[in-house]
């Protein structure tokens, strides 16, 4: 038998925070400021964001200032996460009754006493199950043991997939694709005497919308092109850009993720290339823009802790590097735009471990697979 009391307020506290982070995937955050008030985060939750107040409200004012508070601390958490709309279960759990508590853009409040008020108020279309899985049949040690076994069990399982996707791996994948570019390049080089003009590169598989339409072996031009260069200094930025961003995408998803997305956003971006140009075509831009595009579903996904690296790092690249590539001649932006989008399905897809599930990965195949069939049906078939 228990031999320790506890109030009911930390009763339900500890029923709710073990309900939300151990069945409903929410993670707590760290939010300065605040005294006797917990914060759970889920960017793919039905809440974005449930913040339980266990601070005593006793009149109109104090609730007023609450929900400024609240929406203070929201838009906080939108910057830190690149989020543009952000909807919040606000808990009180310790209200005057006199204070009528009212409706809020964005911000639902609920006032709750006890478990039984939980299971009422909460169960509905957000939480179907909170009947079921909100623990009642505890209390004192008996439910500190429990919540706390269960929280530490989902912590541990969560930093072990954290861990093994964020530690230092041995970077294979992408030194090859740099190696096999550098030796096509003097291959190029040798074989057309010094000449990157555009007979020689088509002799050695550019990309070139009229010899694709053609099909056949001409096919294969759709991932050859990516290992050829127009010149020097077309390797060496390409390749440059390839060592910085694939040595991360590769560290981040592991090998044979990689792989496939460098070879989707290869033969997408030259789809796209196809039907919008009929120049030729060469260089990994289009794969290396694919790599920007995982990055970012990648960042989206974790935005909690690279939220700043999205917003200031990622992001901006891309905008960048596609602005000047319209502003530049010679530049096939196509192929970059259609790598990019290629890219961030393939992620999508393919799917981060412990974040996505398999209803976004069916969602990212079948998009995936419609986009690329639309560009071959312009292509082929127009």
């Amino acid at each position: 038998m228990s031999t320790i009391v506890m109030n009911k307020k930390d009763e339900i506290i500890m029923r709710l925070v073990h309900y939300f982070v151990t069945e409903k995937n929410y993670t707590p955050i760290v939010v300065n400021g605040v005294k006797d008030e917990i914060w759970l985060e889920n960017q793919d939750g039905p809440y974005k964001i449930v913040r339980i107040n266990a601070n005593y409200i006793h009149n109109e004012e104090q609730y007023k200032f609450d929900v400024f508070k609240i929406n203070n601390v929201m838009r906080q958490i939108k910057r830190k996460t690149v989020s543009f709309s952000m909807n919040t279960l606000n808990i009180l759990l310790d209200v005057n009754d006199n204070i009528q508590i009212k409706e809020e853009k964005h911000i639902n409040s609920v006032i709750i006493k006890n478990v039984k008020d939980a299971k009422k108020k909460l169960k509905g279309e957000s939480f179907p199950d909170i009947d079921l899985k909100l623990l009642d049949e505890s209390s004192g040690m008996d439910l500190i043991l429990n919540v706390t076994k269960d929280i530490n069990e989902k912590t541990e399982k969560e930093n072990k997939v954290y861990e093994s996707t964020f530690k230092p791996k041995k970077i294979i994948i992408t030194n090859i694709i740099i190696a096999i570019c550098i030796t096509v390049f003097f291959i190029t080089f040798i074989g057309s005497n010094g000449k990157f003009d555009a007979l020689s590169l088509l002799k050695y598989g550019a990309n070139y919308a009229p010899l694709i339409k053609s099909g056949g072996i001409n096919i294969l031009r759709l991932v050859t092109s990516a290992f050829l260069h127009g010149g020097i200094v077309h390797l060496l930025f390409n390749m440059y850009a390839l060592f910085v961003i694939g040595t991360q995408v590769e560290n981040y998803i592991g090998k044979g993720k990689f792989i496939g997305i460098y070879i989707i956003s290869t033969i997408s971006g030259n789809l796209m290339s196809c039907v919008f140009s009929t120049n030729v075509s060469v260089g990994a831009s289009g794969a290396i823009f694919g790599l920007l595009g995982a990055l970012l579903y990648f960042g989206y996904h974790y935005r909690l802790y690279l939220g700043s690296v999205l917003k200031n790092q990622i992001i901006p690249l891309i905008i960048f590097n596609l602005i000047l590539g319209f502003m530049m001649t010679g530049v096939d932006n196509a192929a970059h735009i259609g790598g990019l989008i290629g890219g961030y399905l393939a992620m999508m897809t393919f799917g981060i471990n412990g974040k996505t599930n398999k209803t976004d990965r069916l969602n990212g195949g079948i998009v995936l697979s419609i986009y690329l069939l639309f560009l071959s049906y312009v292509i082929f078939f127009r």
